[in-house]
């Protein structure tokens, strides 16, 4: 016959595996995401996870110029660093007194700034895609026509073991 565990020996067995399962979720997955709300709603359109280091792109099409710009950010710890900004030629809301370099064509500057979050207004003629280390999004059906609040936050052990964030 089995001898029968007494309910002390239990609480200390829970604990020690509740203690292993939180071990675990700590190690999971990234510990951060980036989050994509309606700037207006609140409502959670799209998130993924990342990691400091992690690049995050805003690709769009210049409204009165028809070419690409390119605007780039690091995240670092619950900021989005501003590292990058190219693009193909000078125009509206464009760094025209900005000391920039040239790559292959292309103008390329390291913009100023640290952001808590950006905020967009994705369009039909801009066609922003939002590039997360190596996935690309279309913006523009993400949003749906609104605005949107880009930021990052930090995500809990089930979101972490589940690869998701809602």
């Amino acid at each position: 016959m089995l001898p029968l565990v007494s309910p002390g020996r239990v609480l200390v067995v829970g604990a020690v595996a509740l203690l292993v399962s939180a071990g675990v979720v700590a190690g999971i997955g990234p510990q951060r995401a980036l989050v994509v709300d309606g700037a207006e709603s609140g409502t959670t359109l799209l998130a993924v996870p990342v990691e400091n280091g992690t690049e995050v792109g805003l690709e769009y099409t210049h409204s009165v110029e028809r070419s690409r710009v390119y605007d780039g950010y690091t995240v670092r710890g619950d900021r989005l660093e501003n590292t990058r900004m190219a693009f193909e030629s000078y125009g509206w809301g464009l760094p025209s007194r900005a000391n920039v370099s040239r790559e292959n064509g292309t103008l390329v500057y390291d913009p100023p700034g640290t952001f808590t979050e950006v905020y967009v207004h994705p369009g039909d003629i801009a066609d922003h895609t939002l590039v997360v280390g190596e996935r690309a999004y279309n913006l523009t059906a993400v949003a749906g026509g609104d605005s949107v609040r880009l930021h990052l936050r930090k995500r809990s052990g089930v979101e972490r073991i589940r690869g998701v964030v809602g």
